[in-house]
């Protein structure tokens, strides 16, 4: 069997696989994403695809919505080449049940598939036709922290960023560039409202991606290729709108256990990628079942019934970022970000393996989450804290059939260390004066910098995963050694110290000194790291 519009008419083959086919016409629905966009996104990867696809998907099976998708990649061309293109912009959803059962699903609501690449004239002509359109109502993004990121930890525009706001709107080469020059044709057609909906795990991300919008236009307006009249547009949030969300569904990389087994119902080339970018990526999706995405409901022109998508919940932009804080800044990510380096240091590739066999690090986990950033956490009211931490470790931390790999809980980690743990910190000081009273979130925050080293517990060296700020963190780090803590002396001070990192200085509120000396005891020899978590926990 192909994954493509022609396999999927031998409806037989599919029902015997146990594999769901669309119950709509999906090139009636990539037509009319054609003729009338509705809803873009950009950044189409993994989470985009079984999470955002998948409530689409719902939505065109229930008939609340009868346009596809338009899909923009604006950083790795190579998803649009090689798992979009190749089967006809078709998804298989396959969520992994903590019993070991599966539910597998066609997705057909990717309608188009367009390189955001300004150097292609056709595709800068289709994306400007796009945002021209008076239909487009949304465009959402999961381009990760780093894609809204126009400087360095020094405050300087990164190289393509400054190259973008040198060129112009019609050279724009990042993402944030790209939008805001789509913005600027939306604009010059007639000033039709939209929502620009930040899906990402970014504390406030609405205000995120506004801030980083508003930033391009007034360095283009400075440059002389925008005028005030722009400016004004992009900034009113009754026609621009930037609503705030929270997202959440556990997303790891496409296993080849799947791959083998989806082979063995008769599905041909399911095998993983890993791109040019490190973009690790298949025609299928695999992920948990549980899912949450809580929207500002602030649509200037219009939107589908999102409400009615599985896990979506419309409100307020206090319950969204009371949402966000209860998920991102205290109970799920700070887990994944606390205990995921240890994983890595130790040799242990899954996380719920992990966690499981390993008390100490399941005692880790909790300890950041219930007692040490839920008592900070507000009660968004739609969703109890209490219980959304119950299911984390009762039901999705401990599923095994994930395969959650301990590496990818570590990709872009230093993006997110403010919002996971500088946040908490910043509220004990502000109730107590000080946060000296953690445990587990400074342990957790040694671990990640132990982890930056490249070299486990053992001695062996290993890949870091992706983050803009690995070849800094290596160049910090290159002087101190395994085994002779006296290498360490001040180096953990300017990361420590750094406000863009954590969103503060955190030897002013009274744990940069004891993460210093944890990490001092994590170097002191082989199985160091192991000795540091059994004293503490």
């Amino acid at each position: 069997m192909k994954l493509s519009l022609t396999g999927i008419q031998n409806h037989s083959n599919w029902d015997a696989a146990g594999i769901t086919l669309p119950g709509y016409s999906v090139e009636a629905a990539a037509e009319q994403a054609k003729k009338t966009p509705r809803w873009a996104h950009f950044g189409i990867g993994n989470i985009f695809r079984i999470f955002i696809g998948g409530i689409a998907d719902d939505l065109l099976e229930k008939g609340e919505l009868d346009t596809a998708l338009t899909c923009i990649e604006t950083f790795d061309y190579d998803v649009v080449d090689k798992i979009y293109a190749p089967f006809d912009n078709l998804g298989l959803s396959v969520i992994l049940h903590n019993d070991g059962s599966r539910d597998y699903k066609v997705l057909g609501s990717f309608g188009e598939a367009l390189k955001a690449q300004s150097a292609d004239p056709v595709l800068w002509t289709r994306l400007k036709e796009i945002f021209s359109s008076p239909s487009l109502q949304l465009v959402s993004f999961t381009i990760t922290e780093k894609g809204y990121a126009l400087t360095n930890p020094a405050g300087n525009y990164l190289p393509y960023v400054q190259a973008d706001i040198d060129n112009g709107p019609e050279k724009a080469t990042g993402a944030m560039g790209i939008l805001t020059a789509m913005l600027l044709e939306r604009f010059r057609s007639g000033k039709t409202p939209i929502a620009l909906v930040s899906m990402d795990n970014c504390s406030k991300n609405g205000s995120l991606l506004r801030r980083s919008v508003i930033t391009m236009a007034e360095e283009w307006q400075k440059k002389g290729f925008v005028d005030a009249d722009f400016l004004a547009y992009v900034s009113d949030e009754t026609i621009v709108a930037f609503p705030w969300t929270m997202i959440d569904k556990i997303t790891p990389r496409p296993n080849p256990e799947i791959a083998k087994d989806l082979a063995g119902l008769g599905l041909e080339d399911m095998d993983p990628l890993e791109t040019s970018k490190r973009t690790y990526i298949a025609p299928f999706i695999n992920g948990e079942d549980p899912q949450y995405l809580v929207i500002e409901d602030n649509f200037p022109n219009g939107r589908p019934a999102l409400e009615n998508g599985k896990g979506v919940y419309l409100g307020s932009r206090d319950t969204v970022n009371k949402s966000e804080r209860m998920k991102v800044t205290a109970l799920l990510n700070p887990v994944h970000s606390a205990v995921g380096p240890f994983g890595v240091l130790l040799g242990e590739e899954y996380f719920a393996n992990m966690i499981n066999s390993n008390p100490k690090l399941m005692k880790l986990g909790k300890m950041v989450a219930y007692d040490e950033s839920l008592p900070m956490a507000p009660d968004p009211g739609i969703i109890n804290p209490k219980a959304f931490a119950d299911e984390l470790f009762q039901l999705r931390f401990v599923n095994e059939y994930l395969l959650d790999t301990n590496i990818r809980l570590c990709t872009d980690e230093s993006q997110g260390l403010g919002v996971r743990f500088g946040e908490t910190i910043k509220a004990y000081t502000a109730k107590y004066g000080s946060a000296e009273q953690l445990i587990a979130i400074p342990l957790g925050i040694a671990g990640w910098i132990r982890y930056m080293m490249g070299v486990d517990d053992q001695g062996n060296s290993y890949t870091l995963a992706p983050d803009p700020l690995a070849k800094e963190m290596t160049e910090i780090l290159k002087d101190i050694e395994i085994g002779k803590p006296e290498t360490l002396k001040d180096q953990l001070n300017p990361i420590l110290s750094n406000e863009t990192i954590f969103f503060t200085n955190l030897y002013e509120n009274g744990v940069g000194n004891k993460i210093e000396e944890l990490f001092r005891e994590m170097i002191a020899g082989k199985g160091a790291v192991r000795a540091v978590i059994d004293k503490y926990l």
